[in-house]
Formats: structure tokens, C-alpha cells, sequence
């Protein structure tokens, strides 16, 4: 482990490690000040703090990152070269380590062949069911397997979904080849591949293609390979005519996933994929799906609500089914508990969102029986509705009293109020952040609830439903609404208040709102969690675009080339191509990442550092936080800015900050300082408290209400309760999710929901 600089003074002698307890000593890591800590083992230890306060760092980056890396160096050389690379975290010694499993909100991805029932196995003991017990009886388990030859359908390959060209898409009939009348980049005019259909001699080049005869439309699309018989001059000697369908599919459709489908523009926008006609998206053959077990097939019964399905596989008996019954109603059990029982079995799992992802991974681990190990949890409560977080404290209890030590990032109170331990970080963000300002327990004397940290202030707070709210300025009706599992919903959003729109996940909430609201209303600005695009070299300053405003002004100061002042263009190091680090892979040890030595991590040419605005450097500019900047800058344009960035509460982000760094509040709030220069009237948030601390909800809803006090409209999906009570009108979706969901189940007043004797969320707001 690297070791701190020598110090002039004698330092006080550090304790040795407590066998209980994992020890922190020096940890350094991106804003951490020189942190030292003892975390209980075998405890529920919760870290709170504002967005950028180094539990992150702290956590992930230093105790996971370095438990993973000491794991991966006992495996051989050739193992390790495949695992993933853990650089060695910026601390002086980390004590009694036991190995990490790391529960993250990254998203499962995979091809469309991964779904839920693949990644929780509980496919696997499906097919093992249908086996054993299914009538008729037709093959062992690989025979129910879409992803095996001996069971999936032959024409979607298990897919259960076939990509198909959209002619309506693909051509314009009203045009001639020679017009272009084949809409994709590869066929344009004088291209060769559209050579191949107006020298092949079969058409008349200049007429409409609404004019061709039926047999004219089966040859331009349908034909089979054939050899003209009369091609035009310039044809090849030994090519053969192929229609545009049998092409498109032979050329570009074969073997491509969803994803690769997708990522095509240009051929995503002439291809349809649609239920496979063979096994209409059930994706087996025939002959398995005569198999059944109580009246329904496997396909039938993965595609039934993972609650719906644990209640079926119940009524299943036999001396044979039940050890097989008991383990899968065990799992399904454990998903309905995580708040998952409205997915399916069949759902792929690249559709996941990123607090499903985790929840699913959770269940892998609910059933091991190692012990010793080390959970690390990223806001665990992340998508859940409060009567679900309670079903997720008691899954963290269970695997901390089989022996385990659990490490969560968190900032739902639900979840620190069953913490064994608290770290405290802060006082602040970024630079501001860094240190431990408490640890110890939730409650008592000398207890998080009793101190005087922020995150201490917060929790005494106990927030009463808004009395006073705001009148309608009239409403925008919603009616006849059927999308997944919408049937026929209406109900009436009031315009210019703050509406919150709640119920438990899957119940239809983003449905109604994301999906029916916002088609209707495309003017509507979508404030949500997804990517924020570009690469690893875009930052806050590009994305709210005041990076050109900033190199031109270095540019006219200067007198030069405003190229010189991007690290993309004339002024990036050419040793580390504007990085500001260098990567040397060593094989099979990790990846060596090492500040760039000519630049020293400053990412410009020596000669454009040398340049001032306003006794600043270029690289020193972009190192600012954006309250700093803000100071910096008089420019309105790229004052204005900066304004908005800290009025979202970003104010501790630096101007260079990668987007890949930022949790899914914080890229919410980067697009929300995007959209608010716009002067939009109708925004829609989807779960913004996503990632924030208790005093950064108190900020963002002061953001909320300035809108609506500006005449804005807001629809905010959400489960933190501090929000809700303080919604001018709460829209409840329900009762349950999936199929037992999809209802407008209330509409009214904080305060009238609070007393609604039939609400699931009414319950949490007297908390």
C-alpha cells in the first residue's frame, strides 16, 4: 500500500485494528481528507451525507474497490486477465477485509435471451418442474429451454420476436428508383447497392412505384436470388437479382439483437420487430408448449405475474413437485418482498430499470449460505414505495444475522433507522466534503438523531401534510387511457400546482404520466434519470454549453485560436490526448493509470497554460466549482447558467466534472438546469429525489415551488414522503402493481390522503 509522506512532527501512535471491526486508515480517495475509521463487522452499517460528500469514494471506491482487487490477485494470472481491473485506492492500510460482493444500481443489460427468470434461476427449476410432473410428457429440462436447439422456436431462434422490414417505412411510393425512392442511407441514388435493382432490367426506372403492377411490387420485393435476363449496361457479369426484403434480412436483420437493432438509426427506422408468427412470442416449439401443469404451459405461466405465479405454483402438489414447489415459491416469495411481484418472468432484463436491476441481484444472495462476507449496498430503496422499504429492512436484517457485514449508501430514513452503526459524511459537498462528522448509532444519547450534523437536523424534522394549497388554474383532461396495464383510465391533471403522482412501483405510475401524459402533451419537459450521453470526455461545461462561450473568451483575450482552449482540439496534450492520464495495460495485473507526466494531469498543452483570463488558466477555470465560477464569470450567458446550476443544488460540481461520474439525481438536475432556461410550462420529474439528501429534498422542493409560483405546471412521480406532503394534489395509482394495478385509486389533498383509511400511501405521511 502506498505510504503517506514523512512528517515533521511525531504522529500519535493509530491504535491497532480492532478484530471486529474493519479499519480505515489514511483513505485519500477523490475528496476524502485523510479519513480514518473502525466499521463493525457483522453489522448494518448505513452511510449518510449530501450528494458529494465522499460516501461513495469511501465506501465503493476505497473498502470494495481494494477488498475486490486483493480477491482477484489470489486468482491465476490467466483468471485475472478476464476479471474486472481494480486500481489501487489512495489509502494508507485497510485492516480485516473480508471479500465484497458489491449490490450496485448499474443495470443488468444482457441480450434478449436474459430475462428474470434466467437471472433469478427460477426459470431453471420451472423447466425442472415441467419435466418431472407436466402432461404430456415431452423431453427433460432442456427441452423447455428457449435458449436450447432441442426447444426453441426454429423461426425466432427463442427470440420470441422477429425483426421485420416495414415497407411502408422502407420505400416512398410516390417517388421512382431514380427519385430515390428507397429510404436508407445504403440505397441512395447512384449507390451500388441500389445499382443492383435499376440496372437489373426488371423496372421502369423513372416510374412512381404506386404505379407497379402486383407482379412488379413481388419482384422489387419478394424475388428470391435470380439472373436477369436482360440487365441494363453496367450490370455484373455474375451477380443475381435478390428482392429488398430477402436482402434487408440476409444483409442486416440476421443475427442482429435488439440492442444492435437499435443502435442503428438508419435501420431501425425501416424495421419493425413484432410477436414471432410461429409461436406468437412464446418462444418454444410447438410440441413443448402441449406440455402442461395445471391447464397451463411454461410460456403461460412465466408470463404471469411473478405474485400471480407464486400463488399457481402453490396449488401444484405431488410428493415429486414439492421440493422443486418449495424452492421456487421460496425465490418468487423473496421478489414479492422486494417489491418486484408485478415483473415477470419472461421480462427481459436490459428493460430493468436501474433499482429493479439491484433488487434482482439482491436475490442472489438471500439464498447463499456463505457467511463472513461483505454486502455493499448503493441506496438500496432506490424506486420503492415506503410499505415496500419495509420488506427490504427486514431481507438487509436477515443476510447481517447470517453473518455477514452489510455497508449501505443510503438517505431513506427508513433504512438509517435500522442501522446498527452510522457514518456520517460532509460537512458539505466536493471540496467542502470529505470528512467523518459523526459515527456511532441512529438513536440515544450521543446518537445521529440527538447531534447536530445536518443529516442529525433532518431527522428530528417530522413534516406535517401542506394545509394550505394552491387552487387549480384549470385542468388537463386525460381520458381513455390504455397502455400496459392502463385499461381505460381517465383522470384530470390540475395546471399551474404541484402535483405528485404516487402508489407502489409497477401500479402505472409512469404509464399514465411518462408514457399517455407526455405523448399528449409533447410541449411537457421530462426530467428523468436516463444517460446523459457523450463520452468519457464531456462534462458539466459542454452539456450546459457554456464551454464554447468560456474558449472564446480565453480566445479574444489571448488573441488566438479558440481550438487552442478544448482538450478535443489544437490544445489537448498530445501524450494523453487531453485526459490528463495515461492507461498502460499490464496484461494480466491491473490496468496502470498514472497522471499524464507532460501535462501532469492539467490536460492542455504546456504553451496554452500559459494563456490568462482574468489571471486564470484555462485548466484552473474548468477546475472550479460552479459557485465559484459563477463569481468568476459577469458574461450573462455563461452567468446565467452557472445561476441555474446552482439554483438545482450543483453548486459543488466543478465546470470540468465527467457526466460519468453523476448519480441519477444529479443527472436530473444538470437537465433540469438545461430546461429552465426555456421558459417551459409543463415539467415532469420522475422520482427527483433519486440520490438526495434530506436537505437537498428541502432545496429541490423550494426549486419546485419557485416554478409553480412562476406558472409552471409539475407532475412529479415520487415515493419520499417529504414530497408528497408538500404536493398541492396527490393522484394515486393502484391498489397494487401489474395486473392488480393500473387504477386511478385517489385524487385529492395531501391532507385527504393522509386520511384515507384505503390508501398505501396515506399511512406513511403522518411519519
Amino acid at each position: 500500500m502506498p505510504q503517506r509522506p514523512p512528517n515533521t512532527t511525531t504522529p500519535a501512535p493509530i491504535p491497532s485494528p480492532r478484530p471486529d471491526a474493519i479499519r480505515v486508515e489514511g483513505a485519500r480517495e477523490h475528496n476524502l481528507k485523510n479519513v480514518t475509521l473502525d466499521i463493525p463487522k457483522k453489522a448494518i452499517t448505513v452511510f449518510t451525507g449530501v450528494s458529494g460528500s465522499g460516501k461513495s469514494s469511501l465506501v465503493f471506491d476505497t473498502i470494495a474497490a481494494e477488498s475486490q482487487r486483493q480477491l482477484n490477485e489470489t486468482f491465476s494470472s490467466f483468471a485475472r486477465h478476464r476479471l474486472p481491473h481494480h486500481g489501487q485506492p489512495a489509502v494508507d492500510r485497510l485492516a480485516n477485509l473480508s471479500v465484497a460482493i458489491v449490490v450496485d444500481q448499474k443495470r443488468l443489460g444482457g441480450n434478449a435471451r436474459s430475462t428474470v427468470g434466467t437471472a433469478t434461476d427460477i426459470q431453471a427449476l420451472l423447466r425442472l418442474l415441467f419435466s418431472r410432473v407436466a402432461t404430456p410428457h415431452v423431453g427433460e429440462a432442456t427441452v423447455f429451454s428457449f435458449n436450447n436447439v432441442e426447444g426453441m422456436c426454429p423461426a425466432c431462434e427463442g427470440l420470441g420476436s422477429i425483426a421485420a422490414v416495414d415497407v411502408d417505412a422502407l420505400l416512398d411510393r410516390a417517388k421512382s428508383l431514380n427519385e430515390g425512392a428507397i429510404r436508407h442511407p445504403l440505397f441512395d441514388v447512384g449507390t451500388a447497392r441500389w445499382k443492383r435493382y435499376v440496372l437489373s432490367g426488371y423496372f421502369d426506372n423513372d416510374k412512381p412505384l404506386d404505379a407497379y403492377s402486383p407482379e412488379e411490387w413481388e419482384l422489387l420485393l419478394n424475388a428470391e436470388a435470380l439472373k436477369p435476363p436482360h440487365p441494363l449496361k453496367g450490370w455484373w457479369a455474375s451477380s443475381r437479382y435478390e428482392g429488398l426484403i430477402p436482402r434487408f434480412e440476409r444483409s442486416f436483420l440476421r443475427g442482429k439483437s435488439d440492442e444492435e437493432l437499435a443502435a442503428d438509426t438508419a435501420l431501425s427506422a425501416v424495421v419493425t420487430r413484432g410477436p414471432c408468427p410461429a409461436c406468437h412470442g412464446a418462444r418454444l416449439k410447438p410440441e413443448v408448449l402441449r406440455a402442461r401443469i395445471a391447464g397451463r404451459n411454461i410460456a403461460e405461466l412465466t408470463a404471469l405475474s411473478i405474485t400471480a405465479l407464486h400463488g399457481a405454483l402453490r396449488e401444484v402438489q405431488g410428493p415429486v413437485a414439492a421440493p422443486i414447489v418449495v424452492a421456487a415459491c421460496e425465490r418468487l416469495g423473496q421478489l414479492v418482498g422486494l417489491g418486484l411481484g408485478y415483473l415477470t418472468l419472461d421480462r427481459q432484463t436490459a428493460t430493468l430499470s436501474g433499482g429493479e436491476s439491484q433488487r434482482v441481484k439482491m436475490l442472489r444472495h438471500l439464498g447463499s449460505s456463505l457467511t463472513d462476507l461483505t454486502y455493499v449496498f448503493d441506496e438500496p430503496s432506490t424506486g420503492l414505495h415506503p410499505r415496500d422499504v419495509a420488506q427490504l429492512n427486514a431481507l438487509l436484517v436477515r443476510l447481517r444475522d447470517k453473518g455477514n457485514t452489510l455497508l449501505v449508501v443510503e438517505h431513506d430514513p427508513q433504512v438509517i433507522a435500522i442501522a446498527d452503526h452510522v457514518v456520517d459524511m460532509g460537512p458539505g459537498a466536493g471540496v467542502d466534503g470529505g470528512h467523518v462528522v459523526f459515527q456511532g448509532p441512529i438513536s440515544g444519547e450521543g446518537g445521529l438523531m440527538a447531534s447536530e450534523t445536518l443529516t442529525g437536523q433532518c431527522l428530528r424534522r417530522r413534516g406535517a401534510p401542506k394545509a394550505a394549497v394552491r387552487a387549480p388554474g384549470g385542468w388537463l383532461p386525460l381520458h381513455g387511457v390504455t397502455l400496459h396495464n392502463l385499461r381505460n383510465v381517465s383522470v384530470d391533471i390540475p395546471r399551474g400546482v404541484l402535483t405528485c403522482v404516487v402508489g407502489v412501483a409497477g401500479s402505472g405510475k409512469s404509464s399514465l404520466i411518462n408514457g399517455a401524459f407526455a405523448r399528449r402533451h409533447p410541449e411537457a419537459v421530462c426530467i428523468d434519470q436516463r444517460s446523459l450521453g457523450g463520452s468519457r470526455r464531456a462534462n458539466i461545461a459542454t452539456y450546459t454549453g457554456i464551454a464554447d462561450p468560456i474558449r472564446h473568451l480565453f480566445a479574444r483575450a489571448n488573441r488566438v485560436g479558440a481550438s487552442l482552449f478544448s482538450t478535443n482540439s489544437d490544445g489537448a496534450c498530445p501524450a494523453c490526448k487531453g485526459l490528463g492520464e495515461t492507461q498502460l495495460d499490464m496484461a494480466f495485473m491491473d490496468t496502470l493509470v498514472s497522471v499524464c507526466e507532460q501535462c501532469r494531469g492539467r490536460r492542455f498543452r504546456d504553451e496554452v497554460l500559459g494563456y490568462r483570463l482574468r489571471g486564470k488558466a484555462i485548466d484552473e477555470v474548468m477546475a472550479m466549482q460552479a459557485s465559484e465560477a459563477r463569481g468568476f464569470f459577469t458574461e450573462p450567458e455563461i452567468h446565467a447558467t452557472l445561476e441555474r446550476i446552482e439554483r438545482v443544488g450543483l453548486g459543488y460540481m466543478s465546470l470540468g466534472q465527467p457526466l460519468s461520474t453523476l448519480s441519477g439525481g444529479e443527472r436530473q438536475r444538470v437537465k433540469l438546469a438545461t430546461e429552465l432556461r426555456d421558459n417551459a410550462r409543463i415539467f415532469i420529474f420522475d422520482e427527483p429525489t433519486t440520490g438526495l439528501h434530506l436537505a437537498d429534498v428541502d432545496r429541490l422542493l423550494a426549486l419546485m415551488n419557485a416554478l409553480v409560483d412562476d406558472g409552471a405546471t409539475l407532475l412529479v412521480i415520487e415515493h419520499n414522503t417529504d414530497v408528497i406532503r408538500q404536493a398541492d394534489w396527490v393522484i394515486e395509482m393502484g391498489p397494487s402493481a401489474g395486473a392488480e394495478g393500473g387504477h386511478v385509486t385517489f385524487q385529492g389533498t395531501p391532507a385527504e390522503l393522509a386520511a384515507d383509511k384505503r390508501s398505501v400511501t396515506g399511512p406513511f405521511l403522518g411519519m
